[in-house]
């Protein structure tokens, strides 16, 4: 199946400044987490590193596409609770009434959004650190049974 870039829509979820020091100074590096979606249920992430923002935001697009899943969405929200763990990372997804809207915090919204949840409560809990986060957020969608 092919897919059409037109159709997803994206959102940089955090931008962080690497610096390695080296002999002669600093070398500073970007790194870019962006997520991928098309409000259908399909969503993706990816991470890029490059001296330039801009170029570090196209290598994390490149790598969002490699990384799509589809997941299944009862309405708009989801089937079932669901809790996932990812290293230090952890996520409770609840679904919710008409009208709920999107209850999430950090780096767990950008991926809900994309993903094309409207009513849902969503907790994050243990660490924050937006890469792991993301990847839990998305694993927890990806369990979702039907």
């Amino acid at each position: 199946m092919a897919i059409n870039k037109d159709d997803f829509e994206e959102a940089i979820v955090n931008i962080g400044r690497v610096t390695k020091v080296v002999k002669g100074g600093r070398r500073f590096r970007f790194t870019a987490l962006v997520v991928v979606g098309d409000k259908k249920g399909t969503i993706g992430f990816g991470t890029g590193k490059a001296k330039e923002v801009p170029d570090a935001i196209k290598k994390a697009l490149d790598d969002a596409f490699k990384s799509l899943v589809t997941i299944s969405l009862k309405g708009t929200t989801i089937a079932h609770d669901i809790e996932h763990k990812y290293n230090a990372s952890r996520i409770l997804l609840k679904p919710a009434s008409k009208g709920t809207g999107l209850i999430a915090g950090g780096a767990a919204r950008p991926v809900l959004e994309l993903a094309g949840v409207k009513d849902i409560i969503a907790k994050s809990l243990g660490s924050n650190n937006p890469n792991n986060l993301v990847q839990a957020t998305v694993e927890a969608l990806a369990r979702i049974k039907g």
